[in-house]
């Protein structure tokens, strides 16, 4: 049995330094992570052994933790806010790139605001990084989450165009494209619209890497949370590319008529996948080929 692990798969660097960050400021002291650090139960498990704890906004309010982090999603100003009044310390592990993501938003809106404007972000309803990316804008942009949410959009309007980092790039260009039809359907030529470039690198270049890397093998693995967009978007693309794709949480989940046969396997994983977890999972499928 060839057993491949996908070496362009695992944690991006938003979620690598985000962990970094936290395993370094569990060393001097305890504290509290504002949601799950990461979209993946069993690397959230292993820090929690570390004394990382896990907290909602209403637990913060509250003011019985004293060092927050914020994780690499990012948090709108309210957050900032209200750990300033209740005098937390907050350790601030926001990935760089949504970090400048939200900076532009911030721009735009106050922009928009003066041309009676309209920000328009593509991204999933109640995504932790979607709550920080609208809370730029006060709440104030309209949230698109596929195709048919554009009718929100008023197309005799400026409208200036985001994505959540982690969304697919052709569902992106798909709305842009929809959105641009409908204003020039509109107004002719003379609209005002700008769509700018937010899904992180590592994202769109995982997508076509995986699907050559589903057409290589025979079954592939792919390990995932069940909580993280990202792992559901990067497994479609496995699935549509080879049939034989399953999504697992963890080595719990194999199932041993997978391999029935098999001779090639290849895992990969989400953006939120540790890499130690997909090697557990190599592990628990080389036992199940051994045992049959």
């Amino acid at each position: 049995m060839q057993i491949t692990i996908d070496n362009k798969s695992g944690f991006c660097f938003g979620v690598v330094n985000a962990i970094r960050i936290s395993e370094e400021e569990l060393a001097k002291d305890q504290m509290a992570s504002l949601g799950d650090i990461v979209h993946n139960s069993k690397e959230v498990e292993r820090l929690s052994n570390l004394g990382l704890q896990v907290i909602s906004h209403e637990d913060m309010s509250n003011g019985l933790h004293k060092k927050v982090l914020i994780r690499a999603h990012g948090e709108p100003p309210s957050t900032y806010l209200t750990a300033a009044q209740l005098g937390i310390e907050l350790i601030d592990a926001t990935c760089p790139i949504v970090l400048k993501l939200q900076e532009r938003i911030r721009k735009s809106y106050q922009e928009m605001q003066a041309v009676n404007g309209q920000v328009v972000i593509y991204g999933k309803e109640g995504h932790a990084e979607v709550i920080g990316l609208l809370g730029q804008t006060d709440g104030n942009a309209i949230l698109i989450t596929g195709p048919d949410d554009i009718e929100k959009i008023d197309f005799s309007r400026p409208v200036r165009l985001y994505s959540q980092t982690t969304k697919d790039p052709n569902k992106y260009n798909t709305i842009s494209d929809l959105i641009q039809e409908r204003m020039h359907q509109m107004n002719g030529e003379a609209i005002d619209f700008k769509k700018y470039k937010t899904i992180c690198g590592q994202m769109s270049g995982r997508a076509p890497r995986l699907e050559e890397f589903s057409k290589e093998h025979e079954v592939v693995v792919f390990v995932g949370g069940t909580k993280s967009s990202n792992a559901a978007a990067l497994y479609a693309v496995c699935k549509v590319n080879n049939p034989k794709s399953y999504f697992v949480s963890d080595a719990e989940g194999l199932k041993d008529e997978w391999f029935q046969g098999i001779n090639d396997v290849g895992i990969s994983g989400a953006t939120s996948t540790p890499t130690w977890l997909m090697e557990e999972v190599a592990e628990a499928i080389k036992s199940i080929t051994k045992e049959n």
